[in-house]
């Protein structure tokens, strides 16, 4: 098959990868136009067009779904892999068999563009891929293929992403082949949910909250944006979390070093273990080195 990829993240490489080496012919990859970066707000290429660029695959960059329309119709199937823009139908009915989706949740659960956050926070302990027809619809359309993963209770979405990158290309090999034998996908069943973006408000912690809703938003807004709260007016993230525990009591958003060990107090007299932390203007640190350079006080509080 002649197959096109449109994608932007880093989750897209190891399809990318595979596509490479497989028996099908990666034509070309769409990806979002370079975008400023860094202090100096320099244009950068996406983490898919550098890969593009490194591996002599041409990569169009549209500024509009329209200035795809002459670049389509020569392909058989077009792949889509957090490409983060909604295309019309005219677009999708281009190719030969029109555009799939690696879509990371399985749907109809967690329809959106934060699928892997939306199940960390929610505490789910299993989620998977899903590659389906893309439609007019937001992740509705019907489904090829559904693969499964357990989440290791230490993840966060960094590393469920990376998880879920890796069942990518099986995922979507199986439903080339199913492509190629003309098997047609199946509709969507079941009770859908939707999973919208992160934003930073969203991500601000709230200790009122038991102990293990806390540790979810932990692993569910890592690396981007970050839970975070205030400590001594200052932002402060909160990267990663440990144990809870219920003794002794703290209040609420009490900050306490325990046997070396960072505790905040939260609600149901719980409290929970910090175990790295990105105060305001510093690098990510361990939380026990930057409580001996806080000297935190009694009675100090995160929030």
């Amino acid at each position: 098959m002649r197959i096109g990829v449109a994608a932007t993240p880093t989750v897209a490489l190891p399809s990318l990868n595979w596509l490479l080496d497989s028996e099908h012919e990666l034509v070309r990859t769409i990806s979002v136009p370079d975008k400023p970066s860094g202090r100096g707000r320099v244009l950068t290429p996406s983490i898919v067009a550098q890969w593009s660029q490194e591996h002599d695959i041409p990569c169009l960059k549209p500024s509009h779904s329209d200035d795809l329309i002459d670049h389509l119709e020569d392909l058989d199937l077009v792949i889509t892999i957090g490409y983060g823009v909604i295309l019309p139908e005219k677009i999708l009915s281009l190719p030969k068999h029109g555009f799939i989706n690696l879509h990371f949740s399985l749907l109809p659960k967690y329809r959106g563009a934060a699928p892997v956050q939306r199940a960390l926070l929610n505490g789910e302990s299993v989620t998977g891929v899903t590659v389906f027809a893309l439609d007019k619809g937001m992740d509705t359309g019907p489904i090829y293929v559904s693969q499964s993963c357990s989440i290791d209770p230490a993840w966060r979405a960094n590393e469920l992403l990376e998880a879920l990158s890796q069942m990518g290309p099986k995922a979507l090999a199986d439903t080339v082949e199913m492509i190629v034998r003309n098997e047609s996908p199946k509709f969507q069943s079941g009770d859908s949910t939707l999973a919208p973006k992160i934003s930073v408000e969203e991500a601000q912690l709230n200790f009122k909250e038991s102990a293990h809703s806390i540790r979810n938003r932990v692993r569910a807004f890592y690396p981007s944006p970050t839970a975070w709260t205030l400590f001594r007016g200052e932002k402060m993230k909160i990267c990663r979390c440990g144990k809870i525990d219920s003794a002794p009591a703290l209040a609420i958003g009490e900050v306490a070093v325990i046997a070396n060990t960072v505790m905040v107090g939260c609600g149901l007299n719980e409290s929970v273990e910090i175990l790295e932390l990105t105060p305001a203007g510093k690098n990510e640190m361990k939380a026990s080195d930057w409580a001996r350079g806080a000297r935190i006080l009694p009675g100090e509080i995160f929030g």
